[in-house]
């Protein structure tokens, strides 16, 4: 029996970006046209099938332990950055790349609120999972100084909950600026168990 549902609710990718170093910085260099694999987009040095832990996992792992790669693709929403970079008091969109996004989307409301697990299909055959949301950081406030001086500080602040989530790759293949996805959830439903626990408030 099927488990995940496909919805009437379509994206447009509008941004492809690889980071083919990430020494050089958190920005993302925009594509045209990606390789997915099971390792995430071809090229991009957050790929790979496995990763270090890092401080987002600090509770579950320690530092540097290998574990699952679940962020292999950094995806945003084009509505909620041109919210985010509005509040901000900037006088033009936020550029995805700059903030290291693998993807931005068209289409697709509240993306930041995706159900974990929920797929992106795409018309040429390519599926993302998501992982989870992605939490803004100060990282990301100091790349879009170099292009906004003095607003980068502004970034963690008003991009709460819009800062999009990370996916994995599902299905293989090419991705192209321009091709449409459908989203598709899975059942949806609160943990109660875990309301009344002090980790879950935390």
């Amino acid at each position: 029996m099927p488990i995940l549902s496909p919805t009437e609710i379509y994206g447009e990718a509008v941004f492809l970006g690889v980071n083919p170093d990430r020494r050089r910085g958190l920005e993302t260099e925009s594509r045209d046209r990606v390789e997915a694999t099971y390792a995430g987009f071809e090229g991009d040095a957050h790929s790979g099938l496995t990763r270090p832990a890092c401080s987002r996992v600090k509770l579950q792992y320690a530092r540097g332990v290998e574990i699952k790669n679940a962020r292999q693709v950094s995806i945003v929403s084009e509505e909620e950055l041109a919210g985010v970079a509005a509040d901000m008091g900037a006088e033009a969109p936020l550029h995805p790349g700059w903030i290291g996004a693998s993807l931005s989307l068209r289409g697709i409301p509240e993306l930041t609120h995706l159900p974990p697990s929920s797929r992106l299909v795409f018309d040429g055959g390519v599926s993302l999972v998501v992982d989870m949301q992605n939490n803004p950081c100060r990282h990301a406030g100091d790349a879009i100084d170099a292009h906004w001086p003095g607003l980068g500080a502004a970034f963690p602040k008003h991009a709460r909950d819009r800062r999009g989530v990370v996916a994995w790759v599902e299905k293989t293949g090419a991705l192209g600026v321009g091709e449409a996805c459908r989203l598709h959830i899975p059942p949806q439903r609160i943990y109660a168990p875990a309301q009344k626990t002090k980790g879950a408030a935390g």
